[in-house]
Formats: structure tokens, C-alpha cells, sequence
């Protein structure tokens, strides 16, 4: 695909000096992001930031082909999961915030089912191979979105880019072209015609926090954070509190996975604030609680025996947001006005009341008449 010329365009070189190393640099030079390669039994690529040599981004898997990778943001941590969904065609996916991207050879498309997709960013490819020369991330088409963390998003962009680069490097290096291997009758006979690969070991587990925000990434969560039995209360609370370092990330939803987890919850909440209040944060956070929102698994059983009515059982699941600014649509509804004591009815006249009265006027009546006739 062609560029625009007027747009902001990042040059992948090539260092001269480690193969392992490429720059994006732009018209001028200048060296706007590196990849390095990093060696071993599994794959892993670090993106850093040439001026201050900072640590922006790391993508692993099990190897550079493998359909699954995770890219690792830095500074704050979060997962993002790079899939590839595509059968017969080249397609990657993943999603940043609350929006769904796909790459698709040459272009990068943000989804919006049921509207077109929104193209994002260009590359130039030559003919008949994966091997980026360029690219340009299309602003005029991000900005019409909300998007809070945009730098985040292009680095994530650019990685999964070239992870697709070193992923074509594989598949097109003597090691793993079949015409590298011995055919039958060339005088190797003793030699396999084929050779089973051995498969790469699984990459060590992660702890602590990163064990935390990888299971918020696997959920697809980025404000939100399940808790589970995995994981301390001391690494959710430190997890919680980075997420909040983002000037972008206004509040942080605390949920729990089961009614195990409740007591949890409301340790991750208070280890939160401990953490902020620690590190001289003096902002409050703003505490709304919501009790047993998960709908019930299950058809709803009676208990008829069940005698003890007033006694206290536990939520069946909890949810706490904390947030940096009020969110009045949070708060607990008030309770309506006492109702209006009701205005006791009038007394109705019996049928035997009734009678005497309409007896005083036939009587009455009759008086009038004679009255009447001796005039």
C-alpha cells in the first residue's frame, strides 16, 4: 500500500553493527523506537526508548511462530494478548482498552461492528514478503476516538509489527526451509527424510505482581480486577495502586470471583489506600460498595425448614469501585418520603337511621297539609 507522503513516517533500519537490533528512526535520522531481539530458548523481543534507554514493552511466547504472544507494557504494567485469528488469510488481533484492533498484512484496522473498521496505520511491504521498510500511524483517524492511553496503544502497534518481522525471518532462514534437509537417493540414505522438531521450554511463571497483571490481561480486564484465591492481598493492592499512577485512569473496579473472595476484596481495597497513603499520595478516593450483583447460577432453592429468618449470611459476591473523582449514579438511592396516614372514612348511615329520618319529614310534611286545608 502506498503512503501519504505529508504523514509522520518511521523507517525500519537495520543495525549495522548486532542483527539482532533494529531502529525506527525517522526521515531525519532520528531513532524514535528500538527493537532488540533478546537470544534464547523462547522468544522475547524489548522495545525501548533510544534517548533514555528505558524499557517500554516486552513481547514473549514460545517461539518467534507461535499463533499467541504477550506483549508486556512497562511503566505502568498491562498485558496485552496478540492472537492470530486469521484461516486462510494474515490476521492478528488484539485490544487495547475498550476497542478491538486487527492486523491485516499491510494495514491496521481498529473494529467497530457493526459500523466499517477504521484504518490506523499503513505499512510498506515489498512484493511477495513480510519485511517492513515503513510505517505511519494515522492520527486524524485515532482522534476521532476516545482513547486514553495513545501512546501506549502505538507502542503496541509497532510491536506486534515486528514480531511479525521476526516471525517471516524464521520462515524464511536456511534453518527452517525444507529444501535444507537431505532428500532420499543423495547418498544420506541413513539420514531421516524428516525430523521432529523439539518444542521450546515453557517460559518460567510469573509472581508477585506480574503474576496479577497477567490474569487481569487473560480476562481482557484493564480497569477491573477479579480477585482470586491466586495471589496475596499485598501484590492486588500494589497492582491496584499503579493503575492509578495513569493521570488517565479515573477509577478501578475490585470485584471478587466467588463469595470466598469477599473478605478478600475489602483487604485489596483498604491495602490500596495504605499504599497510596504511604507513598505521600494525599488524594482520596472515592468509595462506592455494591453487594451481590452477579446474577445466581443455578434455579433458586427454598429452604421450607429454614426457621432462622433475621440471621446475618455474607454476599454472595462484592464489588468495590474506587474512583478519583464522585460518581453520583454510584451513590445509594434514598429512601422515598413516609407514606401520608390515610384519612379514616365518614361514617355511613345505617339503613335503621336512615328510616327515622325520612319519617321526621313524611310527619313534617303531613302538618304543612293540614295547615294548609284549614286556611
Amino acid at each position: 500500500m502506498s503512503l501519504d507522503q505529508n504523514l509522520f513516517t518511521l523507517i525500519v533500519t537495520p543495525s549495522a553493527e548486532n542483527p539482532n537490533v533494529v531502529d525506527l528512526v525517522d526521515p531525519a535520522g532520528r531513532a524514535h523506537y528500538r527493537k532488540q531481539r533478546v537470544p534464547g530458548p523462547v522468544y522475547k523481543t524489548e522495545v525501548y526508548d533510544p534517548p533514555s534507554e528505558a524499557l517500554l514493552i516486552t513481547a514473549t511466547g514460545p517461539s518467534a511462530t507461535s499463533k499467541v504472544k504477550v506483549l508486556q507494557l512497562h511503566n505502568p504494567s498491562s498485558m496485552v494478548e496478540l492472537k492470530y485469528t486469521g484461516t486462510l488469510s494474515f490476521r492478528w488481533s488484539f485490544k487495547w482498552e475498550e476497542h478491538e484492533f486487527e492486523w491485516k498484512r499491510e494495514e491496521c484496522y481498529m473494529l467497530r461492528k457493526p459500523d466499517p473498521p477504521v484504518l490506523v496505520a499503513v505499512t510498506k511491504e515489498p512484493p511477495g514478503r513480510l519485511k517492513t521498510t515503513s510505517i505511519q500511524i494515522l492520527d486524524y483517524n485515532l482522534n476521532r476516538f476516545d482513547i486514553g492511553d495513545r501512546k501506549g496503544l502505538e507502542i503496541v502497534i509497532l510491536t506486534a509489527l515486528m514480531t511479525f518481522q521476526d516471525s517471516n525471518d524464521v520462515y524464511h532462514s536456511p534453518q527452517g526451509s525444507s529444501n535444507s534437509l537431505p532428500r532420499r537417493g543423495s547418498g544420506n540414505d541413513n539420514v531421516p527424510t524428516s525430523i521432529t522438531p523439539v518444542p521450546p521450554p515453557k517460559p518460567p511463571p510469573k509472581l508477585g505482581i506480574d503474576r496479577i497483571a497477567e490474569l487481569q490481561a487473560l480476562r481482557g480486564q484493564f480497569n477491573e480486577v477479579t480477585v482470586e484465591d491466586e495471589g496475596s492481598v499485598e501484590d492486588y493492592g500494589q497492582y491496584c495502586a499503579n493503575l492509578f499512577q495513569d493521570d488517565a485512569m479515573l477509577f478501578v473496579t475490585v470485584l471478587s470471583v466467588g463469595s470466598e473472595q469477599v473478605p478478600k476484596v475489602l483487604q485489596v481495597v483498604e491495602e490500596t489506600k495504605r499504599i497510596r497513603h504511604k507513598a505521600g499520595i494525599e488524594e482520596e478516593l472515592h468509595q462506592y460498595v455494591l453487594y451481590d450483583t452477579q446474577p445466581r447460577k443455578g434455579p433458586r432453592r427454598i429452604n421450607l425448614d429454614d426457621t432462622s429468618k433475621n440471621k446475618y449470611r455474607p454476599p454472595e459476591s462484592l464489588t468495590v469501585h474506587l474512583s478519583k473523582i464522585p460518581m453520583p449514579e454510584l451513590q445509594p438511592k434514598a429512601k422515598g418520603s413516609p407514606e401520608r396516614t390515610p384519612t379514616p372514612p365518614q361514617p355511613v348511615e345505617t339503613k335503621k337511621e336512615g328510616k327515622k329520618e325520612q319519617k321526621k319529614r313524611d310527619e313534617a310534611k303531613r302538618k304543612e297539609d293540614k295547615k294548609g286545608r284549614r286556611k
